[in-house]
């Protein structure tokens, strides 16, 4: 069974920092892409950063430039350094997980969310 699980949330001022882990274990296939998605309350989900296995990354226009996302292959984790915090990047936010599937195509899976709070 695949486990997702986020760490390193909290509570910070506007213009500091965190960075958010997220592992992924249980599976014997490779890890294909993974990223973070975060949703704040009334507003839909969005995509905030994702990566490729060959870290090919892409971010969403609000974040970029402020955002970092880097993986670990060995590790299958993928970590989100997250700069000059606003108060809008207050949400949940979620690791989803991309794993190869026998025979070709691919299974994805969700992180349970971490709360991260900007206080201005």
């Amino acid at each position: 069974q695949v486990h997702v699980v986020e760490s390193g949330g909290g509570l910070v001022q506007a213009g500091g920092s965190l960075t958010l882990s997220c592992a992924a274990s249980g599976s014997t296939f490779r890890t294909r892409d993974m990223g973070w998605y975060r949703q704040a309350p009334g507003k839909p989900r969005e995509m905030v950063a994702s990566i490729t296995r060959t870290s090919s990354a892409s971010y969403a226009g609000s974040v970029k430039g402020r955002f970092i996302i880097s993986r670990d292959n060995v590790e299958n984790t993928v970590y989100l350094q997250m700069n000059r915090l606003k108060p809008e990047d207050t949400a949940v936010y979620s690791c989803n997980v991309e794993f190869d599937r026998y025979g070709g195509g691919w299974d994805d899976y969700w992180g349970q969310g971490i709360q991260v709070t900007v206080s201005s």
